[in-house]
């Protein structure tokens, strides 16, 4: 929608979180810090989607406040494990140290002994990575096994496209598919999360 007000407005709908896309909408850092400053004025916990899996992009949303990023395209457990190095600390991550926005330029009681801080970035901060390819698909029990892994959200159409059933939600292999991944999520008691375009995609989901 590509205003903040947008965003502050969300807080009334009663949801829990927005997306902030960064991969396919044209936003940097400087538009997305004022979404994320509106959706915590409303409450609303603000993730984004970053454009690649770079250190850079990792760690400058990171550290304008972003509570999770979903990560695209993620082709191989090596690619999740250099997510988790970039944007958890240690002893999970390798994150670089910055007491950005997030941390109240740290000024926040939480920012202090360094071990706490690092303890509460890496629990609460998520990392998502997105299942839309094969190479994520054929690795996923791996993946969201990985510790550092948080969530792991599923990409429909770029999935159903590696799955060669472009936009047929409801062909066998792409219902397996999503089976596949939410029963990985499952065994490893971490949350699955899948776009819907409208109600009843969202309802049919639910029901897996």
């Amino acid at each position: 929608l590509g205003v903040a007000n947008a965003a502050e407005c969300l807080g009334y709908s009663g949801l829990d979180y927005i997306i902030i896309d960064t991969e396919h909408a044209p936003y940097s850092e400087e538009s997305t810090i004022e979404f994320i400053r509106a959706a915590k004025l409303s409450k609303l916990s603000p993730f984004v989607r970053i454009k690649d899996i770079t250190r850079s992009s990792v760690l400058r949303m990171l550290d304008i406040g972003a509570e999770g990023l979903v990560v695209p395209c993620i082709e191989s457990v090596d690619d999740v494990k250099l997510l988790v190095k970039y944007g958890k600390y240690a002893p999970l991550g390798e994150r670089g140290f910055f007491y950005g926005r997030a941390a109240g330029y740290g000024f926040e009681d939480f920012t202090s002994p360094l071990n706490d801080y690092f303890v509460k970035c890496n629990t609460e901060t998520m990392i998502i990575p997105q299942c839309e390819t094969m190479g994520c698909l054929e690795n996923i029990e791996e993946i969201v096994s990985i510790d550092g892994v948080d969530a792991i959200l599923v990409g429909p159409y770029d999935l159903s496209i590696a799955l060669g059933k472009p936009g047929q939600f409801d062909s066998a292999e792409f219902s397996n598919a999503l089976i596949r991944i939410i029963n990985a999520c499952k065994k490893a008691n971490k949350p699955s999360m899948i776009y819907a375009n409208d109600i009843e995609g969202a309802l049919r989901n639910f029901d897996l």
